[in-house]
């Protein structure tokens, strides 16, 4: 399992969630990073969710 991380900010820059969850890989991690933001309301806000390698999975500006 690797650790990936979830981060969603207000337009004025603050920081709404800063969150770390497990996945297998990149695939399942897009899947469970974008269902945990439609679960709270932060589907429309600017959003982005990396892989342990920095990788950009999820990005909403």
């Amino acid at each position: 399992m690797k650790t990936y991380k979830l981060t969603v900010f207000e337009q004025d820059g603050e920081k709404l969630l800063d969150d770390s969850f497990q996945a297998e890989n990149d695939d399942q991690a897009k899947e469970i990073g974008q269902k945990a933001l439609e679960e709270k309301g932060f589907a429309e806000k600017t959003h982005r969710c990396t892989s342990p390698a920095g990788k950009l999975l999820l990005f909403h500006n």
